[in-house]
């Protein structure tokens, strides 16, 4: 007596390999697409914004140490004009130096924003004796000027 094996898949068989295969490629694609996003987040906007921030920290402290000292040297009567430079841009953006409207006296602050990242900074030691107002961009030469007058 003579047995033959003879392999067949059965038809359940070869559809549920199928559907196996269709399955994992569906996960395997949301799970790159999860991927895609979550990188640009963490890796591209997240250091990109904490660059801005500190980078316009800097820019406000800078413009608030001219703020000072040209306060420091001002003279009784008259005016003083001095000019300065800021960085053109920042991670390949325009900003914005302006001051806060809403805030008078010692709570003056300056702010610093492209935007969508924004830093304060507050005027050291002159905000409850002077007002500041005024605001400009990082492009071209800036000017800032003192007038006894209050002009």
């Amino acid at each position: 007596m003579k047995t033959t094996l003879c392999l067949k898949r059965t038809d359940d068989v070869a559809v549920s390999t199928i559907i196996e295969y269709i399955n994992i490629t569906a996960v395997l694609i949301v799970m790159l697409v999860v991927v895609i996003f979550v990188t640009n987040a963490v890796l591209i906007e997240g250091p990109s914004d904490s660059l801005k921030y500190n980078s316009f920290v800097d820019i406000g402290n800078g413009v608030s140490v001219r703020i000072v000292d040209i306060y420091v040297i001002a003279p009784a009567n008259g005016t003083i004009t001095t000019n300065f430079d800021l960085p053109d841009d920042v991670a390949q953006k325009d900003y914005y130096v302006k001051m806060d409207p809403l805030l008078e006296g010692a709570a003056q602050s300056i702010i610093v924003t492209d935007g969508n990242v924004e830093s304060r900074i507050s005027i050291t030691g002159i905000g409850a004796t002077r007002g500041v107002s005024g605001n400009t961009t990082g492009s071209g030469i800036n000017r800032l000027t003192y007038d006894s007058g209050g002009v």
